[in-house]
C-alpha cells in the first residue's frame, strides 16, 4: 500500500511541477519525476511478499515468486524514459537556438 501511495505523491509533485514550470529544462525533469512514479507502480504491481528470482532450477516449484513481465516492462519504461528526455532536451536546446529563450509563456508569445 505504502509504495502505491508513493506512486501517487510523484505523480502530484510531477504534475505540480509541470504546471508551475518557468524553464523547458525544469519542466521535463518534472516530467521525468512524473515517468518515476510508473517504475515505483509496476514494481509494486509485481511485489510479493517472500517471492523469489523465477528461476526454477534450484528451487521447488510451490515456492512464491516475483512477476518477471512486471520487471521487463520497467524496464522499458526506463528505455522509454531515456529516449523522451533525451528528445524534449534536444527541442530545448533547439528553442533556445531559434527563440533565445527556454520560457514556455515566451515561446507562445512569439507564435501568435
Amino acid at each position: 500500500m505504502f509504495a502505491y501511495l508513493v506512486a501517487v505523491w510523484l505523480l502530484l509533485i510531477g504534475l505540480y511541477g509541470v504546471v508551475t514550470s518557468r524553464h523547458l529544462v525544469h519542466l521535463v525533469l518534472c516530467i521525468g519525476v512524473m515517468q518515476a512514479s510508473t517504475y515505483v507502480l509496476l514494481l509494486a504491481v509485481g511485489w510479493r511478499n517472500g517471492g523469489q528470482a523465477p528461476i526454477f532450477a534450484d528451487i521447488p516449484s510451490s515456492t512464491p515468486v516475483v512477476d518477471p513481465v512486471v520487471q521487463a516492462l520497467t524496464l522499458t519504461d526506463v528505455v522509454v524514459e531515456a529516449t523522451v528526455t533525451a528528445v524534449l532536451l534536444a527541442l530545448t536546446v533547439q528553442a533556445h537556438k531559434r527563440f533565445g529563450t527556454c520560457d514556455p509563456d515566451a515561446l507562445g508569445a512569439l507564435r501568435g
